[in-house]
């Protein structure tokens, strides 16, 4: 595990004036901490989610992560806030494993952003790391309105809003560098890359997105709830993908079909795993995004891709989905073979590849009564299709 989103949900949400803690005001009929973790579910890449509540509501905290999460609750931890803002970001960093390279930190009042915003920074903090920079990345928008420098209510002049930028979250870092910052700061600042810019830090934009605005006042809660409302009696326009994989047995490979390993049975020969079940539902993935195939995405002979499990394929199937602001909806698959019997495998089979898809995974197997070379036990074939929509 190599990345990190830290939530702040612990907030009074005092302006709101709803007399609860913000993060469990409801927005539009969700809570707004479960509306501000799904998106974190639906990322191609496993992420560690630590979400930081009031101690008076960690129970509830931790019944409402696990029902957004699902199969991934292991990804998840919750832990109690500080006095301020500070200490709470300060608490969720402290639990973090030392195998985490790149941290977000993330407020739950900004509850509409979308998952692309999520990997725009991730992206960027790896490209740093990766370039020997370890620079911080912030979201930003450029200002539209016109600025006054104002005296009491008096205008004292125009500020050139060309050099200004409105900044959200998420806000992404190298972890270390983030804690150390947190260590050495001397007062609180109003962000994350406040502290970070305060220690020594350098700290860059990427671009920001509307819909992650803050929900700090009534007005804005209404706001939301209007975005909300507008999204959900829209038509939902979906797409739909074909995959097909076939491979023959090969005695000489270890057995993974559909990303469980199968002990004693022969194996499906391929340049990769010959996992023909992973294989289809990434086909099915880029087909349903109009991407291409996997052959012609990965190739057939890469040495990068030499014994690769099933998931490096899906994976990239779904990261490129993202790019191309796309996300999937579900997923069908048929085993067509004698063997692996995966009957009694097959919840298992669907927990795995939907933790990867970030959506449903129905699994169903049958047989070709002995026709065919799947009937005569040289080989596996499988079928899936994929359903996928607008971000």
């Amino acid at each position: 595990m190599d990345r990190a989103v830290v939530v702040v949900a612990a907030g009074s949400g005092t302006r709101l004036g709803i007399g609860t803690a913000k993060a469990f005001v409801p927005v539009a009929g969700t809570l707004m901490l479960a509306r501000a973790l799904e998106p974190l579910f639906a990322l191609p890449s496993p992420t560690l989610v630590v979400v930081v509540a009031p101690a008076a509501l960690l129970d509830d905290c931790r019944q409402l992560v696990a029902s957004v999460a699902g199969a991934a609750v292991s990804y998840t931890a919750v832990v109690p806030g500080g006095a301020d803002r500070h200490a709470s970001v300060e608490a969720g960093l402290a639990v973090l494993p030392d195998t985490v390279t790149a941290v977000l930190v993330h407020d739950a009042a900004r509850c509409l952003t979308p998952a692309a915003q999520f990997e725009r920074v991730f992206d960027a903090v790896a490209g740093s790391l990766a370039a020997g920079a370890g620079a911080g990345f912030v979201p930003a928008l450029p200002v539209t309105d016109t600025v006054k420098r104002v005296e009491g209510d008096v205008v004292v002049e125009t500020v050139d809003r060309a050099a200004l930028v409105g900044v959200q979250t998420p806000q992404g870092f190298p972890l270390g560098a983030l804690r150390r910052a947190y260590a050495v700061s001397e007062r609180a600042e109003t962000d994350d890359a406040g502290v970070f810019q305060a220690a020594g830090g350098t700290v860059r934009s990427v671009p920001g997105d509307a819909d992650a605005f803050k929900i700090t006042t009534a007005w804005d809660l209404g706001r939301a709830e209007s975005i909300v409302r507008a999204r959900s009696s829209a038509p939902v326009h979906t797409r739909v993908g074909l995959g097909v994989d076939v491979h023959a047995f090969d005695d000489a490979s270890p057995c993974r079909v559909g990303l469980l390993d199968f002990p004693g049975e022969p194996g499906l020969s391929g340049h990769s795993d010959g996992d023909a079940v992973a294989h289809a539902v990434c086909d099915a993935l880029l087909s349903a995004g109009g991407l291409g195939d996997i052959g012609g995405t990965f190739g057939t002979s890469d040495p990068a891709y030499a014994g690769a499990s099933g998931d490096v394929f899906v994976r990239g199937a779904v990261a490129m989905l993202a790019s191309a602001g796309l996300v999937p909806v579900s997923v069908t698959v048929q085993v067509i073979g004698n063997r692996p019997r995966i009957g009694a495998r097959r919840t298992e089979m669907q927990d795995a590849l939907g933790a990867v898809v970030g959506a449903p995974v129905a699994v169903s197997g049958t047989t070709t009564d002995g026709l065919g070379f799947t009937g005569r036990g040289e080989g596996l074939a499988a079928i899936a299709t994929a359903v996928v929509r607008a971000a």
